[in-house]
């Protein structure tokens, strides 16, 4: 499966969310609201999650192993800083 288009939706300055985002795999399936977080050891990602009973939040959908995260997370992070350099 290969990432055919990751659109940088919304971004902020402020706050240690950056920026959401969309990916689309193989221009036939996307997956909405990816955030990227600015943590303490630099900007990772977040997959989409929602709230659950508990008080806990639970992916809605995610990489099954740490290569794909990983593989993921770099192309992600390169558009955010392509869109960085764009708006100035």
């Amino acid at each position: 499966m290969n990432i055919t288009d990751v659109r940088i939706r919304k971004m902020n300055d402020e706050g240690k969310m950056k920026a959401i985002v969309s990916v689309t795999f193989d221009d036939a399936f996307v997956v909405h609201d990816i955030k990227i977080i600015e943590g303490q050891n630099g900007l990772f990602i977040a997959m989409p999650s929602r709230k659950v009973a508990e008080g806990d939040y639970r992916d809605i959908a995610h990489p099954i192993n740490s290569d794909t995260r990983a593989s993921l997370q770099d192309i992600i992070l390169t558009e955010y800083e392509k869109a960085l350099i764009s708006i100035g």
